[in-house]
């Protein structure tokens, strides 16, 4: 392209955002900046005209996180716009989760043109291919070229529609050369009114033909992990085998779901009278220990039904054998014999009686009681930050007999990055009310998170917060046995503890959400059957020390409520 032919940055700008509407993005995140301002003024000019929805946020790494929650909510891409320099760089941990979670992100960094790389200029870095390998797709359109191949493309990439390629993030690195301003005389067209982009009724159950008898009984189990989807319920009911599911699998309800299930695998291992002898897995299992024993184990078969590529394993790098319909995956898993399913029911009902007697007896709040009201009386949507807080709800949580919520959680590298944002990202794109269960350090983690600039929509957010003034999960590892000992003194505590007096409280009020605190899990029903407007906090003050303790009185109650069961039977 001559000089004559060059686009001028709004021009090009304008071609970009045009490329991002047709594509089906309706959410984008905006951070300021100025070499960004050319794509900031065509979006503006698309919002008037009720074609986009945009959402502000002055720190980086939580717009990126703001955008996949909203990718998640709509299923559809959503695009985060930055300026150049380290900007860009604070969307990597969002780009990371959207990677190996397959979200379709689309980062807009704005960069410098070339004559002004490797001059000193201000803000100006090698910006393309800075995520490497996290995204399916980047590409750097120089100052005056047009972007819209460039942006098809991305858009094609993120959505999955490259052969043989999951959905993900992608970069488009756009360079922008002065003036970065609308010209004199152009204004906002006249403002149109804005469609409701999505709406999610959330999960629902179907069925599949029962199988057929011919099938061999088996004693196989369904394994359900992180966005397994109710395909996994479906197979498990039709096959008439137990259904062991993660919350965050969206497949945790019906008649063969059992609730501790990781409690139960060993009761049935190699040295039972009813060793599990399959596993077929729908989705991602990620939790707990026992599951992963469980896939490991050399004398189980396992399966992975994979219909369309995924982002979260490398092929050849697992045990389970990938199969891309029902009907064969039918073949391998055969059907289960009323025993078989009886004895798994019958096991998980006495394992959540008697989890639920030992949470009955404790005075006061802690995790596994928070995680089974929470789980309880989710409505709308749920989210579940990483660390503790999933792990209560899958080990207390009582399933559904259908499904009441959509459930999201940032199981791609389960980090406790940007959670916060990504929560009022998913309330935001599907404008439905939202509860997120997440642990304080999770909290003052992304703090930030909290921050929305005045007049920037507000999400219907419920942020339940466990409070034990530090992480607690470590207590639960190897560590909680080092620390036990003594032999290290207090580094276990100041290492992996990380305690803590924040008042979060005062955190709240800083950043205007309402806030609530209680102590006893009567306090939070209430709390959580409250009309929610807007945003709140519920804080639920618990105390740590006596966590391992309680896991292990819990376990023990379990073993011997199924042993019970199990020798009866």
């Amino acid at each position: 392209m001559t000089s004559q032919d060059s686009l001028t940055s709004i021009a090009a700008a304008r071609i970009a955002v045009l490329a991002l509407l047709d594509g089906g993005v309706r959410h984008v995140v905006v951070s300021p900046g100025s070499r960004s301002a050319p794509m900031a003024y065509a979006l503006a000019e698309a919002e008037v005209g009720g074609r986009v929805r945009l959402h502000v946020r002055i720190d980086e790494r939580d717009a990126g996180f703001t955008a996949l929650g909203l990718a998640l909510s709509t299923e559809a891409p959503a695009a985060v716009l930055t300026t150049s320099g380290t900007a860009v760089g604070n969307l990597l941990p969002a780009v990371m989760e959207a990677n190996h979670s397959a979200v379709p992100l689309v980062v807009i960094s704005a960069d410098r043109p070339e004559e002004l790389h490797g001059t000193g200029a201000n803000q100006t870095t090698l910006q393309m291919d800075l995520f490497g390998e996290h995204v399916r797709f980047a590409v750097d359109v120089a100052a005056g070229d047009s972007p819209q191949r460039a942006v098809e493309t991305a858009l094609y990439a993120a959505t999955g529609a490259l052969e043989d390629t999951p959905p993900g993030p992608v970069q488009v690195n756009l360079a922008f050369r002065d003036p970065l301003v609308p010209a004199t005389g152009d204004s906002l067209p006249t403002a149109a009114g804005h469609g409701v982009f999505h709406y999610d009724a959330g999960p629902q159950a179907f069925d599949l033909p029962a199988a057929p008898l011919d099938l061999p009984e088996r004693r196989t189990v369904v394994l359900a992990g992180h966005d397994a989807g109710p395909v996994a319920e479906a197979f498990a009911r039709a096959h008439g085998l137990p259904l062991l599911a993660e919350p965050s699998s969206n497949a945790r309800f019906g008649p063969n779901s059992v609730g501790p299930y990781r409690l139960l695998l060993e009761h049935f291992g190699s040295e039972s009278t009813s060793p599990i002898e399959r596993v077929v897995l729908f989705g991602r299992a990620t939790l707990s220990r026992p599951v992963s024993a469980l896939l490991a184990r050399e004398s189980v078969e396992s399966a992975i039904y994979q219909p369309v590529p995924v982002a979260w394993y490398e092929a050849g790098r697992r045990r389970e054998v990938p199969f891309e319909s029902l009907p064969e995956l039918a073949e391998f898993a055969g059907r289960g014999s009323a025993e078989w399913l009886d004895s798994w029911l019958l096991a998980g009902a006495a394992a959540q009686h008697a989890l639920d007697g030992v949470l009955a007896g404790e005075a006061d709040a802690n995790g596994p009681a928070v995680g089974a009201a929470v789980w309880a009386h989710s409505r709308g949507q749920l989210v579940l930050g990483s660390s503790n807080g999933i792990r209560d709800v899958d080990l207390a949580g009582q399933p559904h007999t259908e499904p009441i919520a959509t459930i999201y959680a940032n199981r791609g590298l389960a980090g406790i990055d940007g959670t916060v944002a990504t929560a009022t990202g998913i309330a935001l794109g599907s404008g439905r009310e939202t509860t997120l269960l997440l642990g304080d350090v999770t909290l003052l983690h992304d703090a930030g998170g909290l921050l929305l600039g005045h007049g920037e929509p507000v999400p219907d957010l419920r942020i339940v917060v466990l409070n034990d003034s530090g992480g607690a999960i470590f207590a639960l590892l190897e560590h909680g046995a080092v620390e036990d000992s003594g032999a290290y003194g207090t580094a276990v505590e100041r290492l992996f503890g990380t305690p803590h007096t924040v008042d979060i409280s005062a955190l709240a009020a800083a950043y205007g959400v309402g806030h609530v605190a209680v102590s006893t899990t009567a306090e939070l029903a209430v709390a959580l059957k409250a009309p929610l407007k807007g945003r709140t906090i519920v804080e639920v003050r618990v105390d740590r020390a006596g966590l391992r303790g309680l896991h292990a009185r819990i376990k023990e109650a379990v073993s011997g409520a199924v042993g019970k069961v199990l020798t009866a039977g």
